[in-house]
């Protein structure tokens, strides 16, 4: 039982950039640091739905709805959420967002992953807030910029750099 190894295989499309991480069983699943494997890795998905950033004085304003996501900031809690569960609830808001998760299992401490992403989101005109969770980033961009987000993603990761 000491000498076992778990294995996980991530393999992209091209051959060549097939990687093959073996973990023992001590070891901590923190995820990937090389911004080189990082890139080529990120596989960025969009995801179904439009959402919306909202500010509340209180959390019971969500009447038992879950948020995507959440940060208490002094002004109120801020949440993320599906654009029809704001609009249920009555809540205002001015950015309708498309989500992007990036599913490479990014460390939290891997550095230069959201300045290679944002500058290059930024380099074609497209806003970017970011969400680090603890095995991926969510990137949320203006809905009618999505697809060219994605184009943008999609071409960094080809390139790798």
């Amino acid at each position: 039982m000491g000498d076992q190894h778990y294995c996980f295989f991530l393999y992209n499309i091209a051959a060549q950039n097939a990687h093959i991480h073996c973990l023992s069983k001590d070891t901590d699943m923190a995820g990937e640091t090389s911004l080189s494997v990082l890139l080529r890795s990120m596989s960025p998905e969009l995801n179904t739905g439009d959402y919306v950033f909202c500010s509340l004085s209180d959390a019971s304003l969500l009447q038992g709805r879950e948020p995507i996501g959440s940060f208490r900031e002094r002004e109120g809690l801020s949440v993320i959420l599906r654009r029809e569960d704001a609009q249920a609830l009555g809540l205002a808001f001015d950015y309708l967002a498309a989500w992007i998760t990036l599913n490479v299992h990014s460390a939290l401490a891997a550095i230069g992953l959201t300045a290679a992403f944002a500058g290059a989101l930024s380099r074609a005109g497209i806003s970017c807030n970011v969400i680090a969770g603890y095995y991926h980033d969510h990137l949320f961009v203006a809905r009618d910029d999505a697809e060219r987000a994605m184009q943008v993603l999609r071409q960094l990761a080809e390139h790798g750099e």
